[in-house]
Formats: C-alpha cells, sequence, structure tokens
C-alpha cells in the first residue's frame, strides 16, 4: 500500500510539473489558439467597423441630398411636399477644422467621422451651399455598443475554445507520453541489469525512431555482456585446473618464510577464482534460492564469529525474515570484510526492523568510520575489478559486487550511502516472513 501511494504520488507530480512534455504542448497549442483567435478578432472588429462607417456615410449622404433639396425648396417658398430632414445651416467658420479642411472651397458633398467625443461618435456629411455650409450629423453610437458587443462575443467565445482546446490537448499527449515513459522505462530496467527488456513500440515517427535506437543498443549491450560473462567464465574455469596443482604443489612445499608466501599468494589466487566462479553464475542466472524464515540475530552474530570478523553487532528487538541463510551469510560477510579492508574501525553492524512508512521489512547496516563510497559508486553500484578511490585501499572490487550479486537472488535490496558524520553504510533490506518480493534467481 505505502509503494501504490508513492507511485500514485509521484504520477501526480509529474501530471502537475509544468516542464513536461504534456503541458508544454498545450501551452503551444493555446497559444496559436489565442493567435488565431486574436487575427480572427482583429479582422472581424476592423471589416465590422469599416461596414458601419461605410453604411453611415451612405446614410449620411442620402440625407445630405434630402436637406439640400428641402433648403432649396423653403427658399422657393413651396416646402409643403419636401421630406423632413434634419439638418442644420452652419457659418462655415463655425464649423469643426477636420470637416473645414475637408470643404475647402469644393462645393462637393464630404463626410467626416467626429470622434472628439468617444463615447458619443457622429457621422457629418456636409455641402456648401452659396455662404453657408447644410450639414447632416447621424449619430453612431449604436454601432458603437454592437462593436463593443461584438468583441466581448469574440473574446467569450475564445476563452471557450480556450478551455475546450488545452485540456483536449493534454489529452491527446498523453499517448505520447506514455510512448516516452515506456521508453524511459525500458532504459531504467536496462540500467538496473534487465537485458532482456524492450520497448515494443511501434509507428513510423521520430518517438518510434528512438524506441528502435533504445531496442538496438539493448541487443548490442546484451551481447557485449554475454560476451564478457562467458569470457569471465572460461577464465576462471581455466584457472581453476592449473590453480588446483599449485594448491596441492604448495602444500608439499617444506614450511619456511618462503613457503607460507607461497601458500598466502595460492590462497588469494584461489579466492579471486572462487570468486570469478560466483560471478559468473550469478551473471548467468543460475543460482537458485532457497528461502525459509529465520531470525537474522543469531544467525548474523554466528557469521560474525564463524569468518572471525571483529564487529560490533546491535540487534533491535527479534527481526525475522524470508530469506536464503547461506547467501545471506555471504552477503554479510563480504560487506563487513570489505568495510574492515577499506574503511576504518570501528566496524558496527546493526540488525532491525523498518518502519511502515519505509515499506516495512528487515534491515542489516554494515557501517565503518573511513573516507566513505566513493561518488563513482554511489552513482552507478559497484562494478568488479574497480575499488572506486584510492584512499579506501586496494582489491578487486568483488566483494561488493558479489553481495549485490547475492542479494538480488534472495529478492533483498543493497543500498550505499555517505551519512553526513562520516564513514561508509551498506544497508541490506530484507523482506519479513510470509512477503511475496523475494526472488528465486539472479
Amino acid at each position: 500500500m505505502p509503494y501504490r501511494l508513492a507511485s500514485l504520488a509521484r504520477a501526480l507530480v509529474r501530471a502537475a510539473d509544468p516542464r513536461s512534455l504534456r503541458w508544454k504542448i498545450a501551452a503551444l497549442v493555446a497559444a496559436a489558439t489565442c493567435a488565431v483567435a486574436a487575427a480572427i478578432g482583429v479582422l472581424v472588429h476592423q471589416a465590422t467597423w469599416d461596414r458601419s462607417l461605410s453604411h453611415s456615410e451612405d446614410t449620411a449622404l442620402r440625407d445630405l441630398v434630402s436637406a439640400v433639396s428641402e433648403h432649396a425648396d423653403r427658399r422657393g417658398g413651396d416646402a409643403q411636399d419636401s421630406p423632413v430632414v434634419g439638418y442644420s445651416v452652419y457659418d462655415p467658420a463655425s464649423l469643426p477644422d477636420p470637416l473645414q479642411h475637408r470643404l475647402g472651397a469644393s462645393r462637393a458633398a464630404v463626410t467626416w467621422y467626429d470622434d472628439r467625443q468617444p463615447d458619443l461618435p457622429w457621422m457629418w456629411a456636409a455641402q456648401r451651399d452659396g455662404k453657408d455650409v447644410l450639414a447632416v450629423q447621424i449619430s453612431m453610437t449604436g454601432e458603437l455598443y454592437s462593436l463593443e458587443a461584438l468583441d466581448r462575443h469574440m473574446t467569450e467565445a475564445a476563452l471557450l475554445a480556450l478551455a475546450v482546446v488545452i485540456p483536449l490537448s493534454a489529452l491527446a499527449t498523453e499517448l505520447l507520453n506514455r510512448r516516452l515513459r515506456r521508453v524511459a522505462g525500458t532504459a531504467r530496467r536496462i540500467r538496473d541489469g534487465d537485458l532482456d527488456a524492450r520497448t515494443g513500440t511501434g509507428g513510423h515517427d521520430e518517438i518510434a525512431e528512438i524506441s528502435a535506437a533504445v531496442d538496438l543498443m539493448a541487443d548490442s549491450l546484451r551481447e557485449r555482456l554475454r560476451t564478457e560473462q562467458r569470457f569471465t567464465a572460461d577464465v576462471a574455469h581455466e584457472l581453476r585446473t592449473p590453480l588446483m596443482g599449485l594448491v596441492t604443489s604448495a602444500g608439499l612445499l617444506p614450511d619456511g618464510e618462503a613457503t607460507d608466501l607461497v601458500r598466502d599468494r595460492v590462497r588469494v589466487l584461489r579466492a579471486l577464482v572462487e570468486d570469478l566462479l560466483e560471478i559468473s553464475r550469478l551473471d548467468a542466472g543460475a543460482e537458485r534460492a532457497d528461502l525459509v524464515d529465520i531470525p537474522l540475530g543469531p544467525l548474523v552474530e554466528d557469521c560474525l564469529r564463524r569468518a572471525g570478523l571483529e564487529a560490533r553487532l546491535t540487534v533491535a528487538g527479534e527481526p525475522t525474515a524470508h530469506t536464503d541463510p547461506r547467501r545471506l551469510d555471504r552477503i554479510v560477510t563480504n560487506l563487513v570484510v570489505n568495510a574492515r579492508r577499506h574503511g576504518r574501525p570501528p566496524v558496527e553492524v546493526s540488525v532491525g526492523v523498518c518502519d511502515e512508512i519505509s515499506g516495512g521489512g528487515a534491515t542489516i547496516a554494515v557501517r565503518d568510520h573511513g573516507p566513505g563510497f566513493p561518488e563513482d559508486l554511489l552513482a552507478h553500484g559497484p562494478q568488479r575489478f574497480r575499488t572506486g578511490a584510492a584512499e579506501r585501499g586496494g582489491g578487486h572490487g568483488l566483494g561488493l559486487t558479489i553481495a549485490q550479486g547475492q542479494a538480488a537472488v534472495i529478492g533483498a535490496g543493497l543500498h550505499f550511502s555517505n551519512p553526513e558524520s562520516g564513514g561508509a553504510v551498506a544497508t541490506l533490506h530484507l523482506p519479513l516472513p510470509g512477503a511475496d518480493g523475494a526472488s528465486t534467481r539472479a
């Protein structure tokens, strides 16, 4: 349950992350929608306003023609059948300057849009009649209100379109995100050692190209690693026969200082060959775990005593685990040997039970007070024939590699860290009795 809650929390955080591809595409679609809506809105606004101006000019000119006819009839004394038109007679000097400028000295009719009061615009039509000017004014307040209503409706429509487009674009990108997450998950599985992991993504787009490249990389990496594993196994097997001869020959040598030196080197060589054989079996997945429920305190204490390793043992409560005692003994021995060889005393071994927040299970922590694990080991895990840092001493780098491989066989997790107080800590997380997390092979 804690794992599922943690996975759900990570999924929610990933979905809400503004840096994710989903929201970047949604933002791009929203920006494109806004640009299109703005361009269409400007064009419609300008076209509507131009049409309103043209219509008002035509209306004002028609009224002006009627006004000129009515004014002529009134001067002739026959105004009974003349149309009633609202017009005014102005002295040219009293007209607004822009309208005077348009009139000039010509007797042709002119129009002018009067926006000196933005809330009360007018459309003028004027024509000289002798010394006077006949002018007609048409209010354009209605057209202005209509244009404002049109702008408001277009804005509301654009917002509604955004409210629909953004969620749809976010949902549409989910398919791409799933394919990309599948590729990323496959890459992480390959990094964690699952060389048979493949994306299985079809298609002919760029994501399909990335998936195919990852699959080809996995094929190449698997072949190279298998070649390396076969080489390691072959070398170890080939060395085993002459090594047995060396062991026998060293046992026949007379006692002495030189003999002790030869026997010591033969013993080291024998241990190295056995380690290589063990690693080759782990790499090949040939190891099987014999899982039983066992108390950890007595097991770790017996392990330290039989191996002759000096360490401070602390057992909290009565932790029990579902594991393979022989392989657990091998893991603890390698961790303590590594701490004594590369760290500084005191070496402390702590056995306890994890709380529910950490997922439950039992833990075995081995700590030294040396310079700590190198950064490369913390980032990539232990690697054979690499001790990582000169300050942690020499060695073949096989002890931690074997410990990690055996931990995978029994379904345990092995983690390395450097606490702020100094030193290095290797923590083994074991499943509780009855748990389903244990594995039966490497």
